[in-house]
C-alpha cells in the first residue's frame, strides 16, 4: 500500500542543517497554494470568472487613467499574449475599455467601464470576506505577530538576493 505524504512530511527524517528552512519555506507555500486554490473555486463558483481575469481588473481599478497593455503585463508578470487575449474578453463582456493615447495613435490604453467597476466592486467585497473567512482561525494577535514575521522575513529574503547579486 502505498501512502501519499507531502513534501514537507518528507522533510521529518533528512538530515540536520537546513531542515527547518526548508519546512517552513514548504509550510508558507502549502499555506499560499490552499489559500489561492480555493479563492479560484469560489471566483468560478460565485462570479463565473478567474483569478487572473481578477487580478487584471485590480490592475486597472488601481489606475484610474487607465493602463497600456504592457503595463499591465509587466505588473501581471505574464506575455503580452495573455494581456491581449484577456483584454479582448474582457471588452467584449463590456467590462473594461480601449482608448487611443493622445500624444501616439499606435498605442491605447485600457480602462474600466463603469460596468466592470460595478462587477469588480462585487467581486472585491467578496475576496476579502473569503480571505478573512479562510485566515479566521488566527487570533488578531496571530495575525500581527504573522505580518511582523512575514515582513522580516520578506526583508531578508531581499537583502540576501541584493547580497547574492553583488
Amino acid at each position: 500500500m502505498s501512502l501519499h505524504i507531502d513534501a514537507e512530511t518528507a522533510l521529518a527524517d533528512a538530515p540536520a542543517g537546513h531542515k527547518d528552512d526548508l519546512r517552513l519555506w514548504l509550510r508558507m507555500l502549502s499555506c499560499a497554494r490552499l489559500i489561492e486554490a480555493e479563492i479560484r473555486r469560489r471566483l468560478r463558483a460565485n462570479f463565473d470568472t478567474t483569478l487572473p481575469r481578477f487580478d487584471f481588473l485590480a490592475q486597472l481599478e488601481r489606475a484610474e487613467d487607465g493602463l497600456t497593455p504592457g503595463e499591465i503585463s509587466r505588473r501581471m508578470m505574464v506575455t503580452g499574449g495573455n494581456v491581449t487575449g484577456l483584454a479582448a474578453r474582457l471588452e467584449e463582456e463590456g467590462l473594461i475599455e480601449r482608448r487611443v493615447v493622445e500624444q501616439d495613435r499606435r498605442a491605447v490604453t485600457l480602462r474600466l467601464t463603469p460596468q466592470g467597476r460595478r462587477d469588480f466592486a462585487r467581486q472585491t467585497q467578496a475576496h476579502e470576506d473569503w480571505v478573512a473567512e479562510l485566515l479566521g482561525g488566527l487570533s488578531a494577535t496571530d495575525r500581527a505577530a504573522l505580518l511582523r514575521l512575514l515582513d522580516r522575513t520578506r526583508r531578508g529574503v531581499r537583502a540576501a538576493i541584493t547580497e547574492a547579486g553583488a
